[in-house]
């Protein structure tokens, strides 16, 4: 029965891959935004498997099932009666509800069968994926008898007969069960605990390849074969289904075949025939001609539709056998906690059937090229061969260094060599605090990191503001938004990038400094080239726009992790200055993208690679030619250098490891909150004030170019942050700060006299001097409350152990650094959402009264607020904590 409903849920799930073809000719939409759209479901579908594998492992899988399947069948009845593109993504979010129910099955079944027998049950489970089969057979005979609208309310009745029938012929499985007996409660910390485990991500990682490529491809081979080979839909829907039925089919041989031979075994060899396969369907249809004597002769070389066929059908059987082999390596590893780590997998490998898409049409629409498609899929999957075959090798090591007896014996044999490798780029024991240590090797590696870290830093400061440049340039381009549309495009990153810092917060114990600055690095070439393809076509729908927004967060999350990260290679006596200079040339990110991105985007750098040019016009009607795909286009150079040079220079601190239950449990912390609602008026402030300023300045004085000095505010703050830092290492944090907080909440009140009144007036200057003096303080105050923070936890910690000896100090000092650590991240992903909050104040004291004026006094009265709180807690005589 589980399998079965799992069968119809993928059906439900997939429904797009057809439907969507439809909407794009009703709609008339792009390659990119048809890859959102079938790609939406995924997003949900994948989100919500973790949460589903929680509810599963506490209340059993047949409840969570039946209540999942009731609550889906309602939006796919509704898009029966959609007709906006923006409904289409709205539903689809919710239709991905269906995506879930893999996690809760998956757990489900493998409680009910023993380890040996598990990879079998778990196979055949898994093939009812063959349900993309199910839609591409029956939504196409749906569709020409009936028109595409009746697909989703057949759909719908389906789900809840299916929902029906699995209540009444299924039982609760026997672990729910005893749990009940006993009494047995799993704590959420107790069930998220497997997830700090690495092999977790691998794993995830694998399964993104072998579920969310097979999930992207039965969305996208439809439409390619429609395309590419000029098949109608219904032919092309059939032919697909020799891709998904029997990869779903042979779910359950994979099973069987991971049980006799192995997980791991069997996913290498899933991997190699893969990427053999792969590697032909990337050829492009490709002419070549030769000059004979007897004149040209014009060579085409491609694949055919039959070739096509074969190797996709190969690629679609190997990716059935390796969705069961993950899962029973799974098994093996968690037998426990399969609902929180197969939901965790499931959700990386459904994201992949989410992002796949979209990078297909992005990639698609950029170089022209349709089988590039699968030279996305081609570099993914060495990504995952490559980490898999790092990761196994290092797990072998750690394996051998703790039985020294079996590494002897396999020396003897020749089998590994007789020492192991040096391992490069980790710090084994990282003495910061001591004055030998520090002198002698600790100053140059801190030193080297720190200078690495700080232009990785930069640029993602500069993707993550980029848009305050973007979207006042838009309208003048074609682009057919409001002003509210606008405002909102200028604050999303705000709101993601706030996100994005609560999860960045904790990655550094977890993954390490180095690898995490690469990684995160890297990411940044999302929105910058997705920018760059976007904006050179006036028909890209808002909605695209609005994802590559908040994908521009990313930029904002790496803050969290770069602060904590270099937070651990100081002494205490030098955090202020170090954390300073890193915040602050990163902070320099802000106003060189309002510097530097104007010059690319009017002056037409990188001409050859940018792409032609946009009419700018405006409003006295004349027109400039401007490059506005620049924008994103700039950076990508420049990210790519920093990624190298961190995984070449940087270091990981082998010291610095802690869980994430560990460090969440700053929460219950209240200098935690403190620090938070204080960096929220500093931090906060200059981001927001950053992303909005150019907009504000253009709407109160229409006259002015705002974007000839905007970037002036934010680079000055930038470069007073050190000094922060360095006069809170010279006369504690707090006093600065509270300093800080009194000169901004005067100059916000200062700044009301010099707006134009009903009749026109007004002074720029005086107004716009009044922000620089907003921008400096905000930045003095940025470098003393992260002075502040590491200083706090060392002193509370030091203060529980006094007088108990050395060795229990230094635990102790090393407890309040990591303490430090997560709450220099979490601080700043609370701080974060001043870029999102303060926009919209503005926007909201214009439509209220058509003047900032409410949004300044509001901000005044919060700056005193914050002034009390640091003279009160950490200022006065007498403070809780003085810093």
């Amino acid at each position: 029965m589980s399998t079965m409903a799992f069968a119809v849920n993928f059906a439900v799930w997939t429904m797009f891959s057809i439907l969507g073809i439809r909407i794009k000719a009703e709609l008339n939409l792009s390659e990119t935004e048809f890859g959102l759209l079938v790609a939406t479901p995924i997003l949900t579908g994948s989100l919500i498997r973790l949460p589903l594998g929680i509810l599963t492992d506490r209340f059993g899988g047949r409840i969570v099932f039946f209540i999942q399947m009731i609550l889906v069948a309602i939006p796919i009845y509704g898009l029966a009666f959609a007709t906006e593109y923006w409904q289409y993504l709205t539903l689809g979010l919710f239709v991905g509800l269906a995506g879930g129910s893999f996690a809760t099955g998956i757990a489900y079944t493998s409680a009910w069968f023993s380890k040996e027998r598990q990879g079998t049950a778990m196979g055949i489970f898994g093939a009812g994926n063959a349900g993309s089969a199910i839609t591409n057979l029956v939504a196409p005979l749906l569709v020409v008898a009936y028109g595409w609208r009746m697909v989703p309310q057949v759909y719908s009745i389906a789900m809840l007969v299916m929902a029906v029938l699995f209540w009444l012929f299924t039982y609760p499985d026997p672990k729910t069960e005893e749990r009940k007996k006993s009494g047995t409660r799993i704590s959420l910390a107790q069930q998220l605990a497997p997830l700090m485990d690495a092999r977790v991500w691998r794993f995830g990682l694998s399964y993104y390849f072998v579920f969310g490529a097979f999930v992207a491809l039965a969305l996208w081979l439809p439409k390619y074969y429609v395309n590419e080979y000029g098949l109608d839909l219904k032919t092309a829907s059939f032919i697909t289904i020799l891709f998904t039925l029997p990869s779903g089919a042979i779910r359950a041989l994979g099973g069987w075949i991971s049980d006799r031979f192995g997980g791991a075994q069997t996913t290498w060899w899933v991997f190699w025939v893969s990427l053999v396969c792969l590697f032909f369907l990337c050829y492009p249809q490709t002419t070549m001609i030769i000059h004979t004597l007897r004149g040209d002769v014009a060579l085409n070389l491609g694949v055919g539709v039959v070739t096509f066929t074969v190797l996709i059908f190969i690629v679609g059987i190997a990716q059935g056998i390796g969705k069961a082999s993950v899962y029973r390596s799974l098994a093996d590893h968690f037998p426990n906690n399969m609902g929180v780590v197969g939901g965790m997998v499931g959700v990386i490998g459904g994201l992949g059937g989410f992002t796949l898409p979209i990078i297909f049409g992005v990639v698609s629409d950029a170089i022209g090229v349709r089988s590039s498609a699968y030279m996305v899929i081609f570099l993914a999957l060495v990504a995952s061969m490559i980490w898999t075959w790092l990761a196994e090798r290092d797990e072998r090591e750690a394996i051998l260094e703790r039985h020294a007896d079996v590494r002897a014996e396999m020396v003897d044999a020749e089998l590994i060599e007789p020492t192991r490798p040096r391992r490069r780029h980790l710090l084994i024991d990282w003495q910061p605090d001591n004055d030998v240590f520090w002198e002698k090797m600790g100053r140059r590696i801190a030193n080297r990191n720190l200078w690495l870290s700080m232009p990785a830093l930069l640029l993602a400061f500069a993707v993550w503001v980029v848009w305050s440049v973007i979207v006042v340039q838009l309208p003048k381009v074609g682009f057919q938004f409001t002003s509210n549309q606008l405002f909102w495009l200028a604050a999303l990153p705000g709101l993601s990038g706030a996100f994005f810092r609560v999860l960045y917060s904790f990655v550094v114990p977890i993954f390490g400094g180095r690898n995490w600055t690469v990684f995160s690095t890297v990411l940044l070439l999302l929105p910058t080239l997705w920018i760059g393809v976007a904006v050179q076509d006036p028909n890209t729908q808002y909605a695209v726009f609005v994802a590559i927004a908040l994908l521009c967060g990313l930029g904002a999350g790496n803050f969290s992790s770069s602060m904590a990260n270099i937070s651990f290679f100081y002494p205490q006596r030098l955090q202020g200055t170090a954390l300073g200079l890193n915040a602050g040339v990163g902070n320099l990110g802000v106003g060189l993208a309002q510097l530097i991105t104007p010059i690319a985007v009017y002056g037409g750098a990188l001409l050859i690679l940018g792409g032609e040019a946009q009419t700018l016009s405006d409003e006295a009607g004349a027109t400039t030619r401007i490059w506005l795909q620049n924008a994103g286009f700039i950076w990508v150079p420049f990210i790519v250098l920093a990624a190298i040079a961190a995984y070449l220079g940087m270091d990981n601190i082998a010291t610095v490891k802690a869980g994430f239950a560990e460090q969440v449990a700053i929460m219950k912390h209240k200098h935690q909150w403190l620090m938070s609602w204080l960096y929220t008026g500093t931090f906060g402030s200059f981001i927001g004030l950053a992303v909005s300023f150019p907009m504000l300045v253009n709407t109160e004085f229409p006259a002015v170019d705002a974007f000839k000095f905007a970037f002036i505010g934010p680079l000055l703050a930038a470069l007073v942050r050190p000094i922060g830092g360095w006069l809170a290492d010279q006369r504690g944090g707090a006093m600065i700060t509270f300093w800080s907080f009194l000169v901004m909440a005067v100059a916000a009140l200062a700044a009301i006299p010099f707006l134009p009144g009903a009749d026109g007036g007004g002074s720029v200057v005086g107004f716009v001097l009044m922000f620089l003096i907003l921008f400096l303080a905000a930045g003095i105050g940025n470098g003393s409350t992260f002075r502040m923070i590491p200083t706090i936890f060392r002193t509370l910690r030091e203060q529980k152990v006094a007088g108990q000896g050395g060795a229990v100090m230094e635990h102790a000092r090393r407890e309040g650094a990591t303490e430090a650590a997560a709450t220099l991240g979490f601080s700043s992903a609370v701080a974060a959402f001043g870029g999102f909050f303060i926009p919209i104040a503005y926007g909201a004291s214009f439509d209220q009264t058509g003047s900032p004026q409410g949004a300044l006094i509001f901000f005044s009265g919060f700056y005193l607020i914050c002034l009390w709180i640091t003279w009160q807690w950490y200022a006065r005589k007498g403070a809780a904590v003085p810093c």
